[in-house]
């Protein structure tokens, strides 16, 4: 009724047939027998002949998807060169594989299927998991034992003779027998294998087929061998002796002996012993054994363990024999050549073949061939090596060296084909005899198969006269009847014959004490009488040929009870009948008998019981008689004998009880089946007795020991069905105890056994159960369909119930004791609920279920709880856990939900260890589901991902129970959210986000902390990593961590790799790329070199950072782990981006509840996103769906609400477009196009997108490293600068735009932006352009600032040009642009520049003015800002627009306040009244005097007004000042020469302070530019001012021109040829604005140097500069240059012209008050003086000689010379009106002065007369 395989609800019987433990055991007379009067024998057959039951299912069945394989990420940093070398690896490959590209092309094959955009995180997380692993940390785990229970353990082997031969020649018949043999012991280890040679005359046609014997050697030791012992016939009396086939010379036997012998041998059925030998298995050294032959080197030499020989590894050993052949066979097989035959001269037993007494016996000259193979485990896991091939040669010891392996191969096709000499063996069939092992009665185990059978040895016959002397054996029934014949019992010693009535011995030949080696085998009946015996029978025979064959004549007989003596194990002496009587046995008719020998026991023979159905234990008879009667109702109804015989059991020794384990488990569960009660209790203490007896005495160390495991799960099948099931009754008499205990009664010691085997009991309850329900349904189910699970019967449910209970009581008391029989209870309860889920109806096993979570409610006690994570983690492994259903037919899942909510309570515990354990039983939960091959579709997916999603729920209702967990165990949670929420599907999604606000922003905020957990970084870290600071390396904790990052199963699969040794296989030729690590990591090793040894030795002594850990690991491991770190963080990267696409679709339907005002949970995931270190590979999915948001949601996100996201991602797009990677970097450029695009689309307008980008370039400028040094110590611009000017570029670039787009995977119309109702694109490419430029001029400026550098503090002038710069380039963003103006204030007011300074603290309060006037915010209108424009002209008008638009968070209006600009006002007036500048800070009060007044704060009135009086005082007082007020002089300074760099070729305006003088800015400059220059330059200073032809300078030298300039005045006539004097300037107040200088060079047209007055011509330059000063800085570019020439009268028209005016001016200027005479007094005597006093040759009176005398009077053009005298006249006209005044004003001090004035004019005039008649009459 049994099918081969049933298959039920997940429980899937195998039946396993038993092998037979030896061959031709004839049982089938045993079987035949009735059995039914003693059914203990039917036990005990059925027990051993019926199949094993095995549940495959039972220890959990997993078949896991492949393992996928990784690519390798690429970080921004210094792999980024990795990527080109894997497109060049994958080119490569792509060529060796022929092109199959289809198969390869990851982009696509992931994503049509499920449209994920990455891998699954998990796998990455958990590279290695591996179920059985994992399985077996649980505690309390229950091991399979891998090897069945009959298989015997250790090698076996098969011995097969293959030919026998002689010198002499084969001609007789040679019997022998093989048998395993102890020679330490001196005793026999098997039965004898059997076998004979025939010479090839006498083989018969068939040919006799000769068998293999298997023999099992359990441990290699070196005492065990082989005994081989050969007999042929006896010898005839006269006839050849044996001695021929030991002769010394070699003679072939002649053709008479020949004949002679066959003759004789066909006569003579009886045999004699011939030689013998020993052949060493395992003995390794070839020296002799004991008896002084030599042995041929052991055909299995250990070269490997014992361990390794059982395990079935085999290795050819090359075996040379005494004749030098080799023997070989294929991988486990060995030729031998046995050639020490030991010949003996008469009969001996075994026992004396070794004595050292005996005689060396002559070697017999003869080889006898046998093939010994080493056989596989019957059902061991290993597979056979092929045959015949050496693959897998190299992993063993021996090697095969390249000459013995073609021998081989020759010896291997050769070997069944070999002819000996002249004999042969029958061709070689399958027909094994498996010898049966003696061990097998002693061994301390389980008898598992049938036999019953008596070995006889009869030793030794001690005669008083010489005979020759054999010995016939029988088994009778009784001795009534002698002529009866006997049972047909004895084992027949030719091959397959039948059992037969008698055998026979040798024959001892002439000899007074007969030995005997012979083995004589009897099959016992079932059951013995005690008239059964053994009878022998003594022959004598004659060894000569009468007329007709020898016949054998009885000379005694002997007996031998079986009931007394069969179990005996000693040698037995039996004295020798001369005839027989009936009733021989009884002791009334032992006097009638006659003795040989005096009735001497003269007989010495020896039994070996060997029986599986006969105990020798009389307990164990004596129970199984009890239970025969009880169970055919023979005894009295009382059955007290049989409480006895139970009860006795617990006495039996413990071999014995092993041996009868399993009939007497079976018989005990029957009467605890359908016995009464007092027997049900009697029989199960019975069984705990024994249990706990083999639990304890046992070898195995094991929880579960193997021998009862073995009977659960094989031997058990519940009596075949042949009645009731077991569960019932065990559960009743099991569970009234268990209440008898909790109810307080004694229950005696043994309960706590009934505890401790109790998951023996419970495995057995469930078999039953399963087996039952297999039986029930076998039949009424159509083929192919599962088991139904059974619904067990309310009374035996209430009552498993109820012991369910009981027990968790027990487990719940003894756990607070702290008792680990508690948490072995604990999980042998969760393994029975595991049973039963595949068994009974699952709804009644959540019951129990449900009763174990109300016992250990809530958060108990550390130990509790931990039982109670145990007993989930259990039950929760079962095969069909996703399958389960709920409690109510409606609910989903009921193991799930339970375990949910218990994990979630447990990270709430404040134990930390099972917070972790939490975690982890959850992670390797869903790794099962995730790898389980049954559920790959997508729907099974989804369908878990449903079943845990309430788990993602719980963590959002209660946080900071998820914040209280460590960083490990956020990450297992966290990689558990990713995994469910990326199976999910959207509709789950969505309800998730619409609850409230607040729970969708957790949701997000559980997504950032993934970003922030998994983050890779790369060790080295390259240029910034957006703003994340790496954390210092904590001290890690004691175990090794060689990574934060992954699971914590992988510290542990690398701390144990890194043991082992590293085979890295098939390593891809690049060399980066190794593949895989070999998974099998053999062989312990030392570390691999020393450097790693210290890294050991140092991570063991400090707790190891994972750094240092990592840095000991082999590299192909160092490479796993960085290659598994990095997909794991970009496969959650792309994950999270997957549910933000989803998010953000959903928000744009409007389906969800979030804060539609900021969408900040899109934001704060961009931003957290944007500012981790990502792979490429999440580069490029970002950008689409970035383009996506920005198309949904871009009036959101580009809102003013949202400034600071924008701001982040601006400043990241940025950072992007720097990176090395072309790949990231051109994205970034996308990415900034997007932004550019959503700004044109929201506001029509770049404005604030520039101030944005603007600022925030600036904040990356300080991260990014914009120079680098060159060799010579010098900074040039760095790589960084130059891939941002790129992507700066390419941002505005029109031509590329479409490529880009395509290449990044984003449809051509992306940026096109086209209105509703309109035709026109927003997208302007010249606004785009504008901003790129303002962008690149930003990053100019910057980059200038930095490559100053070192130059800072000497070249001032360059340091505050580049900080002019950098505020003009920021100037979008009031903030950035007031920065760097006060930086460039600091950097003046540090030089002294006042007036400098000055100007930059106006254009901050401009900066402000401008602001507040455009919000119409304070007190000024547009005309104060056009006041404060008069005064700095840099105050200009369009940073007024882009004030708004620059309101960023942090930036922007909010500081521009009126208090500011007041502030920075004041700080202006400061500065200036510094400069003296005083017209400047009358100005700049009355524009703070408004403010004052508005706020009507009179003090500060009061204030200002009393400044204003004391400006407008020092103003007075610079007018009044005879010595004209020069506020800072001026020098055009001209730069000639390479080294000079941007400055080459240009002219620069200085102003410097009052004081300086031409040497001193010739000497601060030369001191500046001198440090530039290096060898091959050199500086010159060009000493005057003509101008500067740049071609033809020296080409090695540098030049500067340095000239000193005036300023012109706004009015100022520069056509005039006055020689020009300050202070001449109409001088009222008016503003010293200057943006226009000259000087005059003068020159000769006939190349002189210097010429007279005639010759000398003035060149007059005027320079315009770019600003006017005073300016922001303190030169100017020169942007003009004109130039007009004077010839030399018109110059002196001019000297004579200046001077009047001078004089005129004194004279006529309006004076304050007339007491203030002496200023005048002072400036009017120095200019006489200079004009009046007559000196040779100068002044007015050289004029005269050089143009009025003679030749050049001549070539003066009239009207020039009239002009000349004209001047001429009129100075000396005001030069007499000013000696007149002169005398009015002086005292009488001054009296000669005045005289030495007219006296000069008086003399000055007559000498002019010369010249001028007519000037006398004018004066």
């Amino acid at each position: 009724m049994w099918p081969e395989n049933m298959s039920s609800n997940g429980h899937y019987f195998r039946r396993k047939p038993r092998q037979p433990v030896a061959a031709n055991l004839h049982i089938d007379s045993l079987l035949d027998e009735n059995l039914e009067q003693f059914p203990h024998l039917n036990e005990l057959v059925q027990c051993y002949q019926s199949d094993w039951i095995k549940d495959d299912n039972k220890y959990g069945h997993y078949e896991s998807v492949g393992s996928i394989s990784f690519q390798n990420q690429i970080f921004e940093g210094p792999d980024t060169d990795i990527e080109t070398e894997m497109h060049l690896a994958n080119a490569r490959q792509d060529k060796i594989e022929d092109n199959s590209d289809d198969d390869d092309v990851p982009s696509t094959s992931g994503r049509q299927l499920t449209e994920h955009y990455g891998e699954s995180p998990l796998p990455a997380y958990e590279p290695v998991f591996d179920w059985e692993n994992e399985r077996s940390m649980i505690f309390g785990q229950r091991i399979p034992e891998s090897n069945m229970p009959q298989s015997p353990s250790g090698l076996r082997i098969s011995v097969k003779v293959l030919s026998l031969s002689f010198q002499a020649g084969l001609v007789e018949p040679f019997y022998g027998t093989i048998s395993l043999y102890n020679k330490d012991k001196r005793e026999k280890l098997s039965e004898d294998f059997i076998f004979r040679v025939l010479p090839s005359e006498m083989q018969d046609a068939g040919g006799s087929s000769e068998s293999r014997g298997l023999f099992n050697v359990d441990a290699p030791s070196s005492s065990v061998c082989l005994l081989i012992q050969l007999e042929k016939c006896a010898t005839e009396e006269g006839g050849v002796t044996p001695s021929v086939y030991s002769r010394k010379e070699p003679a072939h036997l002649t053709e008479r002996e020949k004949q002679k012998l066959q003759v004789w041998s066909r006569m003579m059925p009886y045999r004699e012993s011939f030689s013998w030998a020993v052949i060493p298995l395992f003995d390794t050294n070839t020296g002799s054994v004991s008896g002084g032959s030599a042995s041929p080197s052991s055909p299995l030499a250990h070269s490997l363990s014992g361990a390794s020989l059982q395990e079935g590894v085999s290795e050819p050993i090359t075996k040379v024999s005494l004749d030098g052949h080799m023997g070989y066979s294929n991988g486990n097989s060995v030729v031998v050549e046995v050639s020490n035959l030991n010949k003996v001269k008469e009969s001996y037993t075994e026992d004396s073949l070794q004595d050292p007494k005996r005689k060396v016996h002559k070697p017999v000259k003869g080889v006898l061939r046998l093939e010994i193979e080493k056989l596989q485990a019957a059902n061991t896991e290993y597979d056979n090596a092929s045959d015949g091939s050496i693959t897998n040669e190299n992993d063993h010891g021996d090697r095969l060296t390249d000459s013995s392996v073609g021998e081989w191969r020759n010896i291997h096709s050769n070997r069944h084909k070999e002819q000996p000499l002249n004999g042969s063996v029958a061709d070689v069939t399958t027909n094994d005899v498996q010898a049966f092992d003696f061990r097998t009665v002693i061994r301390n185990e389980p008898f598992l198969q049938l036999f019953h059978c008596l070995y006889v040895y009869p030793l030794t016959v001690s005669l008083s006269r010489k005979r020759n002397l054999f010995i016939r054996t029988e088994l009778r029934e009784d001795d009534a009847d002698i002529r009866k014949q006997p049972l047909e019992a004895m084992y027949s010693r030719e091959p397959g014959a039948s059992l037969q009535k008698w055998a026979h011995t040798q024959v001892a030949p002439g000899s007074r004490v007969a030995c005997y080696h012979d083995e004589m085998k009897v099959s016992l009946p079932s059951m013995w009488t005690p008239q059964h015996h053994l009878l022998f029978t003594f022959f004598h025979i004659d060894l000569q040929t009468k007329l007709e064959a020898p016949k054998p004549v009885v000379i005694g007989y002997a007996a031998l009870p079986l009931s007394t003596h069969a179990q005996l194990r000693s040698d037995i002496n039996l004295p020798i009948m001369k005839e027989l009587v009936p009733h021989y046995l009884q002791d009334s008719s032992k006097e009638r008998l006659d003795y040989l020998e005096d009735g001497k026991s003269v007989f010495r023979l020896r039994l070996r019981l060997c029986s599986s159905l006969y105990p020798i234990s009389e307990r164990i008879r004596d129970f199984f008689l009890e239970y025969d009667r009880h169970t055919l109702r023979t005894s009295p109804p009382w059955g007290s004998e049989l409480l006895e015989a139970i009860n006795s059991l617990k006495n039996v020794d413990s071999t014995a009880l092993l041996q009868f384990l399993h009939p007497i488990l079976n018989m005990l569960l029957h009467l605890i089946g359908n016995g009464g009660e007092t027997l049900q209790v009697a029989a199960f203490r019975a069984m705990v007795n024994i249990l706990t007896r083999v639990q304890q005495e046992s070898v195995d160390e094991a929880e579960r020991n193997i021998f009862l495991v073995n009977y659960v799960d094989y031997a058990f099948d519940d009596f075949g069905g042949r009645q009731a099931p077991v569960y019932p009754g065990l559960s009743t008499v099991w569970g009234s105890l268990a209440r008898s205990k909790a109810k307080g009664y004694r229950v005696g010691p043994v309960y706590d056994d009934v505890l401790s085997m109790a998951w023996f009991f419970l495995e057995l309850i469930v078999k039953s159960m399963a087996l039952e329900q297999t039986r029930l349904m076998y039949h009424n189910l159509p083929l192919g369909e599962d088991i139904p699970p059974m619904q067990l019967k309310e009374g035996v449910f209430r009552c498993i119930m109820q012991l369910y209970d009981c027990l968790l009581t027990e487990v719940h008391e003894r756990c607070k004791r702290g008792l680990i029989l508690a948490k072995r209870l604990n999980s042998s309860l969760a393994f029975f609920c595991y049973d039963l889920l595949s068994t009974i109806e699952p709804r009644q096993v959540f019951e129990l279920v449900s009763l174990y979570l109300d016992k250990f409610s809530g958060v108990c006690q550390s130990v509790l709880h931990d039982c109670k994570l145990t007993f989930l983690q259990i039950i929760c492994d079962h095969d069909l856990f996703v399958e389960m259903p709920g409690r109510d037919p409606s609910d989903r899942n009921y193991l799930s939900s339970v375990l949910i909510q218990e994990l979630f309570l447990t990270w709430d515990h404040d134990d930390l260890s099972q917070r972790a354990k939490a975690a982890r039983i959850l992670v390797v939960l869903l790794c099962k589901h995730d790898f389980d091959s049954r559920y790959q579709k997508p729907e099974d997916k989804l369908y878990i991902a449903q079943l845990y999603f309430p788990l993602v729920g719980q963590i959002l209702d209660e946080m900071p129970v998820f914040y209280n967990l460590t960083d490990v165990e956020k990450r297992e949670v966290l990689i558990v959210v990713l995994q469910i929420l990326r199976n999910l599907d959207d509709a789950s999604l969505v309800k998730a986000w619409q609850l409230n606000i607040a729970r969708t922003r957790l949701f997000f905020k559980l997504l950032e902390d993934c970003l922030v957990l998994f983050e890779h970084k790369k060790s080295v870290d390259s240029m910034l990593i957006g703003g994340s600071s790496r954390s210092p390396v904590a001290d890690a904790p004691m175990s090794p961590k060689y990574s934060d990052r992954l699971s914590p199963a992988i510290n542990q699969y690398l701390s144990e790799a890194s043991r082992q040794e590293v085979r890295p296989q098939g390593a891809s030729e690049n060399g980066y790329l190794w593949q895989r690590v070999n998974s099998q990591l053999s062989s312990p090793s030392q570390p691999f070199s020393l450097r790693e040894a210290l890294a050991q030795a140092q991570s063991s002594r400090i707790g190891a950072s994972s750094q240092a850990l990592r840095e000991t690991l082999h590299p192909v491991l160092r490479q796993k782990l960085e290659l598994w770190e990095e997909n794991l963080s970009a496969a959650i990267s792309l994950q999270i981006l997957e549910i933000t696409e989803k998010f953000s679709k959903a928000a744009a339907s409007h389906s969800i509840v979030t804060d539609y005002g900021k969408l900040d949970c899109i934001t704060s995931i961009f931003t957290s996103i944007f500012s981790r270190s990502q792979s490429l590979a999440f580069w490029k999915s970002l950008f689409p769906v970035f383009n996506s948001v920005f198309q949904l949601h871009g009036s959101t996100l580009m809102a003013r609400e949202n400034d600071r996201f924008l701001k982040q991602i601006a400043f990241h797009l940025l950072r992007l477009a720097v990176f090395r990677n072309e790949n990231i970097r051109k994205r970034a450029v996308i990415g900034l196009q997007i932004l550019v695009r959503s700004s044109f689309s929201h506001f029509t307008q770049t404005a604030r997108l520039r101030a944005m980008l603007t600022i925030t370039l600036s904040e990356l400028m300080s991260d990014v490293q914009v120079t680098q040094m060159k060799s010579d110590g010098t900074l040039e611009e760095s790589g960084e600068a130059r891939r941002l000017r790129k992507s700066l570029e390419e941002m505005a670039d029109e031509s590329k735009s479409q490529n880009l787009l395509k290449e990044c995977g984003l449809p051509e119309t992306s940026l096109v932006d086209i209105p509703e109702g309109s035709t026109e694109s927003r997208w302007s490419w010249p606004d785009v352009k504008f901003l790129s430029n303002s962008l690149l001029l930003a990053l100019d400026a910057s980059l200038e600032h930095a490559l100053l550098g070192s130059l800072m503090n000497t070249d001032r002038y360059a340091a505050a040009e580049s900080f002019y710069k950098l505020a003009m380039a920021f100037a979008p963003v009031p903030d950035l642009h007031i920065m760097w103006l006060l930086h460039l204030c600091d950097a003046h007011q540090e030089m002294q520049s006042w007036a400098e300074a000055a100007q930059c603290a106006v254009a901050v309060a401009g900066v402000v003015m401008q602001a507040l006037v455009s919000r119409n915010d304070g007190v000024w209108s547009n005309n104060h800002v056009t006041a404060l424009r008069k005064i700095c002209p840099m105050v200009s008008t369009e940073i007024t627009s882009e004030t708004s638009a620059a309101e960023v968070e942090g930036y922007g209006a909010s500081k521009l306040t009126v208090d500011s600009a007041v502030k920075y006002l004041q700080l202006a007036n400061k500065l200036f009244s510094q400069a003296e500048l005083y017209h400047f800070c009358g100005s700049i009060l009355e524009l703070v005097i408004p403010v004052y007044k508005s706020r009507r704060s009179y003090g500060q009135l009061a204030k200002c007004h009393s400044m204003l009086t004391n400006i407008y005082e020092s103003i007075l007082e610079q007018e009044s000042s005879p010595i004209p007020f020069i506020d800072a002089t001026y020098y055009r300074v001209g730069f000639y020469g390479e080294k000079f760099g941007k400055l080459n070729k240009k002219e620069y305006v200085y102003r410097e302070p009052r004081d300086v003088r031409l040497g001193d800015i010739m000497e601060k400059l030369s001191h500046i530019y001198e440090l530039r220059m290096d060898g091959d330059h050199t500086l010159h200073i060009i000493p005057d001012s003509r101008q500067v032809k740049a071609d033809e300078l020296q080409p090695g030298v540098c030049y500067l021109q340095i000239t000193a300039v005036d300023p012109v005045l706004e009015d100022e006539d520069l056509g005039s040829r006055r020689e020009r004097i300050f202070s001449l300037s109409t001088g009222s107040v008016r503003a010293r604005v200057f943006d226009r200088f000259l000087f005059d060079t003068p020159f000769t047209k006939n190349g002189k140097t210097q010429g007279g007055l005639e010759d000398q011509w003035k060149r007059r330059t005027v320079v315009q500069t770019e600003d006017s000063f005073p300016a922001l800085v303190n030169r100017l570019l020169v942007t003009k240059s004109e130039s007009l020439e004077f010839s030399p009268v018109e110059n002196a028209i001019g000297m004579i012209e200046t001077r009047t005016a001078a004089l005129r001016n004194e004279l006529e200027e309006p004076r304050s008050s007339d007491g203030d005479q002496l200023p005048r007094l002072q400036s009017l005597q120095r200019i006489l003086q200079g004009s009046v006093a007559v000196q040779v040759n100068s002044g007015v009176l050289s004029v005269c000689t050089a143009f009025l005398s003679g030749e050049p009077a001549t070539r003066l053009r009239s009207q020039e010379l009239q002009q000349l005298i004209a001047a001429l006249l009129e100075f000396m006209a005001v030069c007499k009106r000013a000696i007149r005044v002169h005398f009015r004003l002086i005292g009488d001090e001054d009296q000669d002065f005045h005289t030495q004035l007219v006296n000069g004019f008086q003399s000055l005039t007559a000498e002019l007369s010369h010249y001028i008649p007519a000037i006398l009459s004018e004066l």
